[in-house]
């Protein structure tokens, strides 16, 4: 039979044992974390920008024409806090600008067009698109339907000067709304999508 001090000395032999292993693996965590024995990093330089040519949109022989469209459309800027990764081919910037100011408004327009196509932005902000109401109240959308834009709320219709209108609330203090030609009007979803503002602005 083994006697009682025996057991409390084995015990204590574990526990130290046990906080020895923890102060242990502290000690190796806490040097190969810091860097320890590792070659300081070298200070990179920033290559120069390297000038890449504008890719032809007429198909080479040795490129069929499906692989010419499916390069990616030139980002189309509104303005510093509102811009399209979107836009269809054969559209130049025919307009825009800023808006002019009024009370609690500021932002900026853009059009883009053609013969016989256009595609016009707009972006505001200030306290008229405080809230998605108070901005729907200004936009005049005929045949108004309820929609989503991205999970903003949004609507889509017809503009009273023509073509299709789709407006939403990017953020609170900031609204948008896209007018199209009508012969654009199956690409009025995809340019609202495309539109990218940063974050907080």
């Amino acid at each position: 039979m083994i006697a009682e001090g025996q057991n409390i000395g084995q015990g204590r032999r574990a526990a130290l044992a046990a906080l020895a292993f923890a102060v242990t693996a502290l000690i190796i965590y806490a040097l190969f974390s810091s860097g320890f024995g590792r070659p300081p990093r070298a200070p990179m330089e920033t290559p120069p920008p390297v000038a890449v040519p504008t890719p032809s949109t007429t198909p080479s022989p040795d490129r069929p024409a499906a692989a010419g469209a499916a390069e990616p459309s030139p980002i189309a800027v509104v303005s510093d806090r509102l811009w399209l990764t979107y836009l269809p081919r054969g559209l130049e910037r025919s307009g825009g600008g800023t808006i002019e100011p009024t009370p609690g408004a500021e932002g900026a327009r853009a059009r883009y067009g053609s013969a016989t196509r256009f595609v016009e932005v707009q972006v505001e902000h200030g306290t008229v698109a405080a809230d998605w109401d108070g901005f729907r109240e200004r936009i005049t959308v005929l045949d108004s339907r309820a929609t989503t834009v991205r999970g903003k709320p949004a609507v889509v219709g017809r503009h009273p000067d023509g073509g299709r209108v789709l407006a939403w609330l990017e953020r609170p203090g900031t609204g948008a709304w896209i007018r199209v030609s009508d012969s654009l009007s199956g690409e009025l979803v995809r340019i609202a999508a495309s539109v990218r503002a940063p974050v907080g602005d």
